[in-house]
């Protein structure tokens, strides 16, 4: 055997020892311990949070077209609905402090905020994202985290001591904190540990002393959301599939045909986000009048889908948790035009959301890329199941530039039918971040949005 594979190079051992010291050191194990507790507050916050925003939801979206005579929201509904959203998004965002949370073309935010900004972004997700704001909750339950987190920190200094952990600390517990919060809607610790710490970008040791934390804090977290949630029976609209179509295993169909479907997804979400960027720098001047004028911009393409397809606007509307259950239950309910037509209605009002309104950019990514990767299932030798799985992949991929994490999320989606369609997944994620490349140069940060 060659001793370089099995001797440890100076620079391997001194991270391994510097690792195992880190670790065992009593600073980091008591943060770890903070980050546990931590994870309490931040999943019972997160809950009430995620309640709150699906009662209002049902109430505007159900409940009141019910009580006006309407089996479902009528056609128009989006127009008042994403104009009041606008109304209320204006002044938040332009006079409050922390302005309502980062612009969602941006990703998931940078640095987490501290908690004098955290009221304007609990605000803005409440007041706007029930109406119809093509966005998801995602972001929004990250500030919460994050800020919570952060009001931890003076005890945090005092039970880290001194030396290099205590001066990462911060940095580690509002991490921590982001991700027990956003846990809570992707269903577990895992896809949210993974996407905090690939988003982070680190090597060598520091991926682990990240991950750790992060890991500790978001299990404490789902253990405490879950439990509360059975105990009070009441719904958080996390993202689920509760059904998906019938499992299938890839053939050379599906793998022929999803190498273009998956590059088609990929050019498509990137010019969508792209055009994010433009209605940002758009918003530069007359802020508030424009911020309105693209939340009833959304409302009129939301209006359109309903006229043209006859369905609820309901489907193109919001984060599109539900549209996305919905499709991967019945596939087959919609037919190829429609979902066409939601891929391009509801596409163009996450753009303009994306760049005007406040919320996360991920949840509608992924209904778009499932809405195409269905539609094309009629393509002699795709299925509906390697269609939606690789869709869901690609757009996601796409819109976080996260590939690792848009597999992970994906697989957790699919649940017992992921394991066959793994290799297609993987290829759909690579193929659309390759393809996203093909999108002009002043589009770029949109495509790889964490890129150097």
């Amino acid at each position: 055997m060659d001793s370089s594979t099995s001797e440890q190079s100076p620079s391997t051992e001194k991270g391994t020892a510097l690792l195992r010291s880190t670790l065992l050191s009593p600073g980091y194990l008591r943060l770890l311990l903070l980050c546990a507790l931590i994870g309490i507050p931040v999943a019972l916050a997160c809950f009430l949070f995620l309640t709150a925003e699906h009662e209002l939801q049902h109430l505007v979206w159900e409940k009141l077209p019910e009580e006006l005579g309407y089996d479902r929201a009528p056609w128009w509904w989006a127009l008042p609905t994403l104009l009041l959203a606008g109304l209320i998004l204006a002044p938040i965002i332009t006079r409050m402090r922390g302005h309502g949370g980062h612009v969602p073309v941006h990703g998931l935010g940078g640095a987490p905020i501290g908690p004098l900004d955290l009221p304007s972004v609990v605000l803005a997700a409440l007041a706007a994202l029930p109406l119809g704001v093509v966005l998801g909750p995602e972001a929004p339950l990250m500030a919460i985290g994050g800020g919570l987190a952060l009001l931890a920190v003076r005890g945090m200094k005092q039970q880290a001591g001194q030396g290099p952990v205590a001066a990462k600390a911060p940095m580690l517990l509002a991490t921590a904190g982001s991700t027990a919060a956003i846990s809570s809607i992707f269903g577990g610790p895992i896809t949210a540990a993974t996407l905090v710490v690939e988003s982070a970008g680190l090597g060598g040791a520091a991926p682990v002393m990240l991950l750790l934390p992060c890991l500790i804090a978001s299990a404490t977290g789902a253990l405490v959301f879950t439990g509360f949630g059975d105990w009070t029976g009441l719904s958080i609209g996390a993202l689920h599939l509760p059904k998906v179509p019938p499992d299938m295993t890839p053939d050379a169909g599906d793998f022929l045909w999803g190498v273009p479907v998956a590059a088609l997804i990929g050019v498509a979400v990137a010019y969508l986000r792209g055009l994010g960027y433009l209605v940002e720098r758009w918003l530069g001047e007359r802020t508030a009048f424009r911020i309105v004028l693209c939340a009833l911009g959304a409302g009129v393409l939301l209006t359109l889908y309903a006229l043209l397809t006859d369905r609820s606007p309901e489907e193109a509307a919001l984060s599109g948790q539900s549209a996305l259950g919905a499709l991967a239950a019945d596939p087959h309910n919609w037919s190829v035009v429609a979902l066409l037509l939601l891929f391009l209605c509801k596409g163009l009002a996450w753009s303009l959301c994306l760049g005007s309104l406040r919320g996360g950019p991920i949840f509608p990514a992924i209904l778009l890329g499932g809405a195409i990767g269905i539609a094309c299932s009629g393509l002699p030798g795709l299925g509906a199941t390697p269609g939606l799985a690789l869709g869901m992949a690609a757009a996601s991929a796409v819109v976080t530039g996260l590939p690792l994490s848009a597999s992970v999320l994906t697989v957790l989606l699919l649940g017992n039918d992921a394991h066959n369609q793994m290799p297609l997944i993987v290829i759909a994620v690579v193929v659309a971040l390759v393809a996203a490349q093909l999108v002009p140069a002043r589009d770029q940060q949109a495509v790889l949005p964490n890129a150097p």
